[in-house]
């Protein structure tokens, strides 16, 4: 792994454990879940948009408008996302619901030969069997089970979450050109303009008195958990292979859960402890390279 790639990783790895601490602050915003998803992608896009211009950078619209279609469809692909997971979190159990979501990953691998030209190696695909073992575990699914026509919608939603974002690995490989700030803030613009409909029909945009802990809470999921967040990720999975993108993004859950273990006092069961350690050690093993002999 050379040094750019071990800095794509490292980008890669910090958006996934800024990612797998939103659910705490999740818990401290009392706002309908396509609202917060509306606001995540308002906020994300002006905050990056005001720091590009901060940083002395002018926005590249002439690459943007080369790439406007997939950047427009991407970030739409984005907020349909977002709502379909929380749609999967309303009708069945957080556990179920992540085992769904993070099937992801295995769709990337699965579609990168097709998609990216990339080989499945022998070690890709055991580390992905090893890491899906261990999100079998850390969900929790095996000791509560899953039953019921609630609970298989549930299943369903997150399902079509997990194919929506694998769809936005595949297509980012193809957003070239475009730097990653621009990308970036208009994918954000688009996820948060695709809610827009769907919030205006359920009457969801006005009638929220936030407090100030919220309205701080929502603002670093704005910034920290979208903006910042999202830049890394989509800085990275440009320069990582669709595979090595997947097999890190295992980090995410695995950090929610041991941190509402801890600090929302949620029980982590033996098994769970030992997915989470199947996880991280098929993304370590995943990367890892022999040094050379001198």
């Amino acid at each position: 792994m050379n040094h750019k790639t071990k800095q794509s990783a490292a980008a890669m790895v910090s958006s996934m454990v800024i990612f797998g601490t939103i659910g705490i602050f999740r818990r401290m915003i009392p706002l309908p879940s396509p609202v917060l998803a509306f606001a995540r992608g308002i906020m994300g896009s002006v905050f990056l948009f005001l720091l590009l211009r901060v940083s002395g950078r002018r926005f590249d619209l002439t690459a943007v408008k080369k790439r406007l279609v997939l950047l427009m469809l991407t970030g739409a692909l984005i907020g349909l996302n977002w709502m379909l997971l929380f749609e999967a979190y309303n009708y069945t159990s957080i556990a179920a619901a992540t085992l769904a979501y993070y099937m992801q990953p295995p769709l990337v691998i699965l579609a990168s030969p097709i998609f990216l030209h990339e080989k499945i190696s022998l070690r890709k695909g055991v580390c992905v069997a090893v890491a899906a073992l261990g999100m079998i575990l850390v969900s929790g699914v095996l000791e509560s089970g899953a039953g019921g026509s609630g609970q298989l919608r549930g299943i369903g939603f997150g399902l079509c979450a997990a194919f929506l974002y694998a769809s936005v690995v595949i297509l980012n490989k193809r957003v070239t050109g475009v730097p990653v700030y621009e990308k970036t803030i208009i994918q954000l613009l688009f996820a948060a303009v695709v809610l827009l409909p769907y919030l205006a029909a359920t009457g969801s945009l006005h009638g929220y008195d936030l407090g100030l802990a919220a309205s701080l809470c929502m603002i670093t999921v704005g910034i920290l958990h979208t903006g910042i967040a999202y830049a890394l990720y989509f800085g990275a999975i440009e320069k990582l292979s669709g595979q090595t993108a997947a097999i890190l993004s295992y980090i995410d859950p695995v950090t929610a859960v041991i941190l509402s273990a801890l600090f929302l006092h949620e029980p982590m069961t033996v098994p769970g402890m030992a997915g989470a350690a199947l996880i991280i050690g098929s993304a370590v093993v995943s990367e890892f390279r022999p040094c050379a002999k001198k």
